[in-house]
């Protein structure tokens, strides 16, 4: 005999075709309602997770909150997940992942006194492969989830044992059939669902029903139909469960479950590359987070508690802006402007916090005559690399006869580049820097009266940048080496805003780019620089394409101002030799993925392993979808699609009046190691120091006055 347990609950959106505000109320409705059902069926179990739901309840009606308490006490309230809300299990960061968890953990064990053991993320549209590790790190065992679905991903049982990695954590592991929820009464083809692909041995599975994706729960039909139906399955029986009593149940018969390793996709492919700026308030709020947390370490213990608060109520607001409809970019324009505030707040906090703890150290300096410029490298890797700088000099252009020295007195190697605006006295610096973990490094301006030079080291950044009428173009150093230069292509995509039915983008090629001649603007000791512009479509580009001193790359910096409709832009790179194998970043390392086409999730970079037994690879942590064959790796920037368009909703012929997505300007940053010896290691290191650069101040404490412009003499 084999048992269905039904487990009854109540799938939230906080946010999805409504604003959070709606989600708070359905919250309410939804606990309250459940707590009378609870009340009239003392034989049923009701299963809630999130942290954030039961928060929403404590705050706005403590008297339902007490009622919640004590119908988990008498166990008839099943709590699951235990993180913070159910997010997006592909995209966010690793610290990020585990800050789900820990905020999640501290709530329940706080208000709850228990936190529980199984992960629930059933709505989530794919599940990165370290997601086993994170779990398991904070003694979570079990995890239930529904996508990729059979349809999608075909896995050897519906309940198995799940590691990211060999030699990983594994979790025991359940995935829905046919929904989470019953929009529809409940049939018995939809609970027998649950006994198909149970492995031998295995005598459990779950079926879950429950009204609505918008809050709801079991209404009295489902209730009486599960009674009427208990024996109606030949050789099984339906019982009022939870998770909890499955996985307890399954313990005895984990011995026969298969062991599945790897990431589990494909489902929403769309939703690595919709609504691009909640994805980078997301990420920017994330590296922010992190710089902050590293300042604060090496702060006094007074600092970190004044700053803890604060610190909480921006991990609390990007966490919940990490929810997979939220960081998916499927919910509606006027919730994801709510989500892009939000994590715009959530930056902000971080950045005065990182400022605060800097400005602390850098204005504890001992004075000095000279204008300085501070910098801190609070990440755990050594910075060693160019930074650029506009330090504010009174109105007064930069002279031939100026310099840089370093805390020793010694030159530093220097360059004036373009600055940020068109004012006529303002400028900007471009040095190379080096610092190791926490640690604070000083440069003086100073006027070089010596005559000598600042020593350079490593090969000019001299190269050449030819380009075809076709797009396609070459990179060139004087010594005869090549690299291919990637290739923007605009590519027709009709799909809704999931991509639903789609494992990769694979319509016809509309343009390519259109380059205007290259333009040399920068040719200094320390960087050289190329400019094309151009169109693709209806789209203008500009392309700067760098070579730095001594640096084993080029990087692009690439703004696009985009109009277009039902398309996708991609960047595709053929590095020069068959791509054998390919490991794509994902959050907390690396993965190997084959090249077969399918669009992926993508952290940061990717390294490409050749057939001439070389590799290759590109940093590009703005960008968060990749894919590939064995001649090329594309990484797709852009796409324009209508918001929250689901299948098979017909789109009228005109959208003129509705919001499209990632309308207007953007720009990106990617930096291309030609074939060589580059490793998975240097394009983190390289991806970090992007996102994390070091923290800049200016110091002028010390400095006998502050000169007029252009004041002779000055500076000493």
């Amino acid at each position: 005999m084999r048992t269905i347990h039904i487990v009854l609950n109540a799938h939230l959106d906080p946010v999805w075709l409504w604003p959070w505000t709606a989600g708070v109320d359905e919250c309410l409705n939804t606990c309250y309602t459940m707590c009378n059902t609870l009340d009239r069926h003392p034989d049923i179990i009701f299963t809630r997770g999130e942290a954030w739901v039961y928060e929403q309840v404590r705050r706005h009606d403590p008297a339902l909150f007490r009622r919640i308490k004590a119908h988990i006490r008498a166990g008839r309230w099943s709590v699951v997940g235990g993180w913070w809300i159910q997010p997006d299990c592909n995209l966010p960061g690793l610290e990020n992942m585990h800050r789900q968890i820990e905020l999640g953990r501290a709530w329940f064990k706080k208000h709850l006194g228990r936190f529980p053991r199984i992960g629930y993320n059933v709505d989530s549209f794919g599940h990165t492969a370290a997601l086993p590790d994170v779990m398991a790190a904070h003694g979570q065992d079990s995890y239930v989830f529904m996508r990729p679905m059979a349809h999608e991903a075909t896995l050897p049982a519906r309940v198995f044992r799940w590691r990211g990695r060999p030699g990983g954590k594994v979790v025991n592991t359940f995935r829905i059939p046919h929904g989470y929820c019953t929009i529809v009464p409940p049939t018995l083809e939809h609970v027998a669902g649950s006994l198909e692909g149970l492995p031998d041995g295995v005598t459990h599975t779950m079926s879950f029903l429950g009204v609505g994706d918008h809050g709801g729960g079991p209404n009295e039909h489902i209730i009486r139909w599960v009674r009427e139906n208990q024996n109606a399955i030949p050789g099984a029986r339906l019982v009022f469960s939870s998770p909890e009593k499955f996985f307890r149940a399954l313990a005895p018969q984990v011995k026969h479950l298969p062991l599945v390793t790897g990431e589990l996709q494909m489902h929403a492919i769309g939703c690595y590359t919709t609504h691009r700026p909640v994805k980078l308030g997301v990420r920017r709020a994330e590296n922010h987070l992190a710089q902050a947390r590293e300042a604060l370490a090496r702060a006094q213990p007074a600092e970190r508690k004044a700053a803890a608060p604060a610190l909480q109520a921006a991990w609390e607001n990007l966490c919940f802006n990490s929810f997979h409809d939220t960081l998916g970019g499927s919910c509606t324009p006027s919730a994801a402007k709510a989500a892009d505030d939000q994590l715009a707040g959530a930056k902000a906090a971080a950045e005065t916090i990182l400022s605060e703890t800097f400005r602390r150290s850098v204005h504890a300096l001992p004075p000095d005559r000279r204008q300085r410029m501070v910098f801190a490298n609070y990440t755990a890797a050594k910075f060693s690399g160019f930074v650029e700088h506009e330090p504010w000099l009174e109105w007064t252009h930069w002279k031939p006869d100026w310099c840089l020295l370093d805390e020793r007195g010694r030159l530093v190697p220097h360059q004036l580049i373009e600055p940020e605006t068109l004012m006529p006295d303002t400028m900007r610096v471009l040095f190379p820097l080096d610092l190791t973990p926490g640690a604070l490094g000083t440069v003086r301006i100073a006027r070089n009266l010596t005559g000598k030079t600042a020593a350079l080291k490593g090969a000019a950044p001299d190269f050449t940048l030819t380009v075809a009428a076709d797009g396609r173009g070459t990179l060139r150093t004087p010594d005869g080496a090549d690299c291919p230069l990637p290739e923007l292509r605009l590519i027709e995509d009709k799909s809704d805003t999931w991509s639903h039915g789609l494992d990769r983008f694979a319509g016809p090629q509309l343009d390519h780019a259109h380059w205007d001649e290259p333009e040399l603007i920068e040719r200094g000791p320390l960087r050289q620089l190329w400019r094309l512009t151009g169109r693709i479509g209806a789209s203008r580009l500009c392309a700067d394409w760098r070579r730095y001193r001594g640096q084993n790359f080029y990087e692009l910096r690439l703004r696009v101002t985009w109009h277009e409709h039902h398309r996708l832009l991609r960047l595709s790179w053929a590095p020069g030799a068959a791509i054998t194998s390919r490991e794509d970043g994902i959050p907390g390392g690396g993965l190997p993925r084959a090249s077969d086409g399918r669009e992926l999730p993508l952290r940061d970079r990717s390294l490409l392993r050749l057939a001439d037994h070389t590799r290759a690879g590109v940093v590009a942590p703005e960008v968060f979808a990749v894919s590939g064959d064995e001649r090329e790796v594309h990484l797709t920037l852009l796409r324009s699609c209508p918001f929250a368009h689901h299948d098979p909703r017909i789109l009228p012929p005109k959208l003129e009046h509705y919001a499209w997505q990632d309308q207007g300007e953007h720009t990106f940053l990617f930096r291309y190691f030609p074939a060589g010896k580059v490793t998975a290691g240097e394009l983190d290191r390289h991806a970090l120091h992007l996102q994390q650069p070091p923290v800049a101040a200016d110091l002028t404490r010390g400095m006998p006055h502050r000169p007029f412009k252009d004041q002779p003499g000055w500076p000493e």
